[in-house]
């Protein structure tokens, strides 16, 4: 599946629990979805906080799942297309260079 699939797949998950009603208890912001997916980033960590081995594989695949449908659906609803994005920060990387003694 690829990564605008995935994400119009979400966009149906999202449409038919009615978040992006007008009224909606949990408004489709760009805001919204950035808090959202730095608090599912940050239950990533929870699956590391005492040690370095991954416990439930399952969980952890779970958590990762969370943050990648709010990352779909805030470069969508930001009109991000996220895979060019993925693509020229690739191209930006290798040009930079880490461990370099400052």
């Amino acid at each position: 599946m690829t990564i605008r699939e995935l994400t119009e797949e979400m966009h149906k998950l999202v449409k038919s629990k009615g978040w992006y009603e007008k009224n909606s208890k949990r408004p489709q912001t760009p805001r919204n979805l950035a808090v959202s997916l730095s608090i599912e980033a940050a239950e990533i960590l929870e699956h590391f906080q005492f040690g370095d081995e991954v416990k439930d594989k399952d969980e952890l695949g779970s958590e990762l799942a969370d943050v990648m449908l709010y990352l779909l659906q805030l470069a969508s609803i930001s009109g991000i297309e996220l895979e060019d994005a993925v693509l020229k920060k690739i191209e930006v990387n290798k040009t930079r260079e880490w461990d370099v003694d400052v």
